[in-house]
């Protein structure tokens, strides 16, 4: 982003400068345009957790989950209507998140990690964060990680099967009163308050620092849905049902304490919410009318609002950048009454499609190649620089976060960073078109889709995630989508338009020897 653009809201006020005060104020104008430009943003990016397109009232009218606050964000910020998750399950959106780069290309070629893995960034690779720092900002990281990090294990090192989503360290095999390591103090952050994995995954500890905040002392069983938790070691300080709150309370605080210093921060807020465990705090139980997947959306929804009252209160709102997205569509899916669920459980049973669509009209779940298992809310406020209640139909991912944060901030990066990025910031002034040729999408068992232009190919013969069938990575037929005229994934044109499948083939091809 060019440096004229953080003048946007003041150029009516300093020509008036100008043409009020005499040649001599003329220093004096030149000296505020220089402060301001160096007067970088404070820039919170918030990701929700398996929320939904459609779990936004702004985004999808016929929700009767209240959400107001997140509607007030979108009618004061820019709302993308197009924007896509590298990959439809946790770890590999937020690997793209923070690196700009697609999660594939690392160790993880299908699947998650578990809250026991090891680190998966690579600690010489650049981060959000370690690029904000460039610029003199101060980060913090709180809430979700689920990127591994390195326990101490009494055996010297980490189980080949810790990587696998149902592991559980058992038998006093991790020594807790030691630092983890290669986490994301490691990565550029200076501060971090964060659980290792998801929400319902051990080992259920809080994380400050690299630190345990207090020992696990026991085995927690595991339960089914509504409540699903798997089998893992507690702390005594953790309670499902108040993880969220203790984040909010964290990252308000950390909101108070940075206004008060003369630096910028970056603030990386992860949310537990709504993935499973549905364990909304006691106070929103029964808000939704919708079970406990509808009021953990609004328990989310009063932690945005939160964040925004934080800002407001210590007067930085206006050069605070927000944004706000989820790291994959919704679990709960039900696309219409002749469309019955593809996972059935007490829960979703509750969702029928006339009262609630959580993925909005989107083909598919979270871990599917389809629309809903990547199609996801997408908001940026920024009152000196956005205009208050746009929208914007620009094809963006996630991995983009990086190159704008990157450009925004007028942070030096080099082209090995953040390969798969690409700057929305003069999107944001509506200056400019976002320059990116394509982006590509993976599912949990590692189908490949490419979104070029109106057309979406996906090599595969199914969804790669949980709507059936699922089919295989590279089994053919491939589907090829018309997203213009086809915005549901309903009619298979492969057969129809040779060329441009095979146009778009070629592209993977050339994207996948391309690592880095």
């Amino acid at each position: 982003m060019s440096k004229n653009i953080y003048l946007d809201s003041n150029i009516i006020t300093m020509k008036k400068i100008v043409r009020v005060f005499i040649a001599s104020v003329f220093v004096l104008v030149g000296f505020i345009v220089q402060t301001i430009q160096a007067q970088n943003p404070n820039i919170i990016v918030i990701l929700a957790d398996d929320m939904g397109y459609g779990d936004i009232q702004a985004y999808n009218q016929e929700s009767n989950i209240p959400t107001p606050n997140l509607n007030t964000l979108c009618e004061e910020g820019l709302v993308f209507t197009d924007a896509h998750t590298n990959s439809s399950v946790c770890t590999p959106t937020r690997y793209g998140v923070l690196t700009g780069r697609y999660a594939w290309r690392t160790r993880l070629k299908r699947g998650v990690l578990s809250g026991y893995s090891n680190h998966l960034i690579d600690t010489s690779r650049a981060t959000i964060a370690s690029v904000v720092k460039r610029k003199d900002y101060n980060t913090a990281v709180i809430g979700k990680w689920h990127l591994g990090a390195d326990f101490a294990w009494k055996n010297g090192s980490c189980p080949k099967e810790a990587d696998g989503l149902l592991y559980v360290a058992e038998n006093n095999e991790v020594d807790y009163s030691l630092p983890v390591k290669n986490g994301p103090n490691q990565l550029g952050f200076d501060y971090s308050f964060i659980i290792s994995g998801s929400l319902d995954m051990g080992p259920y500890v809080y994380l400050e620092n690299g630190l345990a905040t207090a020992i696990p002392d026991h085995m927690f069983p595991a339960s089914n849905f509504p409540a699903y938790l798997r089998k893992g070691e507690i702390a005594s300080d953790f309670k499902h049902r108040e993880v969220l709150d203790e984040f909010t309370q964290k990252a308000v605080s950390y909101i108070d304490e940075q206004a008060k210093t003369k630096k910028p921060f970056l603030l990386y807020f992860a949310l537990t919410g709504p993935h499973k465990p549905a364990l909304p705090a006691k106070r929103f139980i029964g808000k939704s009318g919708l079970e406990a997947y509808g009021d953990m959306v609004v328990q989310v929804d009063w932690t945005v609002g939160e964040i925004n009252q934080a800002l407001k209160k210590n007067g930085i709102e206006e050069n605070t950048l927000v944004i706000f997205t989820s790291d994959n569509g919704s679990y709960m899916y039900k696309i219409g009454e002749d469309q019955p669920d593809c996972f059935v459980d007490q829960m979703v049973e509750g969702y029928h499609a006339s009262n609630h669509r959580a993925n909005y009209i989107w083909r598919g779940t979270k871990t599917d190649i389809y629309e809903g298992g990547h199609r996801v809310p997408f908001v940026v406020k920024w009152p000196e620089v956005v205009k208050d209640g746009n929208t914007s139909d620009k094809t963006i991912c996630l991995t983009d976060i990086f190159a704008s944060i990157a450009e925004i901030t007028n942070a030096n990066v080099s082209s090995e960073m953040g390969p798969d990025s690409y700057s929305f910031a003069k999107v944001l002034s509506g200056k400019e078109d976002i320059k990116r040729p394509s982006i590509v999408h993976h599912s949990v068992n590692g189908v490949f889709a490419v979104r070029q232009g109106k057309w979406k190919m996906i090599f595969s013969n199914g969804s790669g995630g949980r709507e059936k069938p699922s089919g295989k990575p590279f089994g053919k037929p491939y589907m090829l989508y018309d997203m213009e005229n086809d915005p549901q994934e309903a009619s298979n044109v492969i057969r129809a338009n040779p060329e441009v499948a095979k146009n778009i083939e070629e592209y993977l091809n050339q994207v996948m020897i391309d690592q880095d």
